[in-house]
């Protein structure tokens, strides 16, 4: 039996001066370098994630429109670029009187080719941007005008005034000059249910409801027809513009 002193074992240094706890086993090993892909493999990725969200956007939230006529000035001005709200049908939305609405044209509204083109929208390019909605949808025409009526409801003008229902109608958002029949006599018409009746805000410059009464619907447009409501301009940033949504 050794009477001599042993040393007693060390204590693992802390680092006090970091205050993190000694490091021992398998955690002292140290951690290997994230792999990263190079550019050109990340590059194409991120531009396929990108669009794929923005298609997500374009067929569940917002969906870009460019207003291609004076129609509805000047509430909305000709190159405007308007979101158009999707989402709020999953709430049980639908058009009601004085909402801005987007249509697909019902028939006969829009000679083809009417709306403008530019050199971006044109080409392979133009086409996918088109696809995932980040410009105008193209190959079918859409129009923007304001709802007068709702199905069931009764739509006349006579004189300067317009009525719903038999009650006068009061419109602020007219184009200054114009008044709500701008000279055009027309009703009692009822709107037929599933049927929203639309005019301009431009009323002397607006081919709507008013001028289509031979047509489909007797001048009226199918809400399945109705792609939602205008719920901001977004471009020019000079005309930006928030409509919001006043729901049901």
């Amino acid at each position: 039996m050794s009477t001599g002193s042993q040393s007693a074992p060390a204590a693992p240094q802390d680092d006090r001066y970091t205050g993190q706890a000694p490091r021992t086993g398998a955690a002292a090993r140290p951690r290997p370098p994230r792999r990263r892909w190079p550019w050109w493999v990340e590059l194409p990725v991120m531009v396929v994630v990108g669009l794929l969200v923005a298609l997500l956007v374009k067929t569940c939230l917002f969906q870009v429109f460019t207003i291609p006529s004076g129609s509805m000035e000047n509430t909305l001005r000709i190159g405007d670029r308007v979101a158009v709200n999707k989402a709020v049908s999953l709430f049980g939305w639908k058009p009601k009187p004085g909402e801005p609405v987007v249509f697909k044209d019902p028939g006969g509204w829009l000679p083809p080719g009417q709306a403008p083109d530019s050199g971006l929208t044109s080409g392979v390019l133009g086409d996918a941007l088109s696809f995932v909605g980040l410009l105008p949808p193209k190959g079918d025409n859409y129009l923007v005008k304001r709802v007068i009526a709702t199905g069931g409801q009764t739509v006349q003008c006579s004189g300067s005034t317009l009525r719903v229902d038999g009650r006068p109608v009061v419109e602020p958002y007219l184009h200054a000059g114009d008044d709500s029949c701008a000279g055009l006599d027309f009703g009692p018409v009822t709107v037929p249910s599933g049927y929203v009746w639309v005019e301009g805000d431009h009323r002397s410059d607006s081919s709507d409801s008013r001028y289509h009464q031979e047509g489909p619907g007797g001048g009226a447009v199918p809400v399945a027809n109705v792609v939602g409501p205008v719920s901001a301009v977004v471009w020019p940033l000079g005309h930006a513009d928030w409509f919001g949504w006043s729901g049901n």
